[in-house]
């Protein structure tokens, strides 16, 4: 478990440093952020199937950004709306904003119907998933198999800088998070904000708030995996300066509701070689 992990409820506590934070990141805006992952897609079914087959490629239904929620995933996404419900009116979010991927979407407008909140989920490009490029729909076997020379780059530079051909590394992505959060911080202070995504997503905001290393990223990405429908926090009451990341990967209100908690993680082949 990680030094910053936190098994807390929706509100829970804790410090974190500010070393690294860009100028856009410290300036006076948002108070609070929900970064939520979405909740189990058919996708993650089929990963996780074709991973434990030892098959090359992922049988999914349609392509990446249009995989919808399986079962248990509406049933997350019903069972984080109820958690949400929960807190006090003057503590809600002033805005959900979503990856376009259908099952972000779905994921936030199941909750925020389930919630009660009267708020209309908008949708941002940025937070969409880490696109794979060539080596989408394939297992780690498929990609070693398949494009052999791509394996062993991967491994050579590790999941930060490893840029797939028609993808994107890591750091990419990170640099789309550093817009979206400068943009936040021009909403004003005071504003609560809940982020829809996906598990990477919510791994480079940590990297991006908390200003970790390299290696700290990816300890922390082959130790933990971001659970769906979990919610991670992050606060800083005087709307400048630092984030204090509150609470991770919290999915407690899914066992308290009898739903199934899931997990489907990436590869954990992380570090470079």
């Amino acid at each position: 478990m990680n030094g910053y992990s936190s098994k807390k409820d929706i509100s829970g506590g804790g410090p974190s440093g500010d070393d690294g934070l860009t100028a856009a990141v410290r300036a006076a805006g948002a108070v609070e952020l929900l970064l939520v992952r979405h909740g189990e897609s058919e996708g993650n079914v089929a990963a996780t199937e074709a991973r434990d087959a030892g098959v090359e490629v992922i049988d999914v239904p349609a392509r990446d950004a249009d995989v919808d929620l399986s079962g248990t995933g509406k049933d997350q996404a019903k069972a984080l709306g109820v958690a949400l419900s929960r807190i006090a009116e003057g503590f809600r979010p002033d805005a959900v904003v979503s990856s376009p991927y259908a099952r972000a979407r779905q994921t936030a407008r199941i909750a925020v119907e389930t919630a009660g909140w009267p708020l209309q989920v908008r949708i941002d490009e940025r937070l969409r998933d880490r696109e794979l490029g060539i080596l989408d729909r394939l297992t780690r076997l498929g990609v070693e198999n398949r494009y052999p020379v791509e394996a062993e780059r991967r491994d050579w530079l590790g999941k930060l800088y490893y840029r797939p051909p028609g993808g994107e590394s890591w750091a990419d992505v990170a640099l789309r998070l550093r817009s979206v959060l400068a943009e936040l911080n021009g909403l004003g202070a005071g504003h609560r904000v809940m982020l829809v995504c996906h598990d990477a997503v919510i791994m480079l905001f940590r990297y991006v708030l908390e200003g970790l290393t390299e290696r700290e990223l990816l300890d922390l990405a082959a130790t933990e995996a971001i659970l769906n429908a979990s919610v991670t926090r992050f606060v800083r009451p005087s709307g400048e300066g630092p984030w204090t990341l509150e609470s991770f990967n919290v999915a407690s209100h899914l066992a308290e509701q009898g739903v199934a908690v899931t997990e489907h993680a990436g590869d954990t082949s992380v570090r470079p070689r």
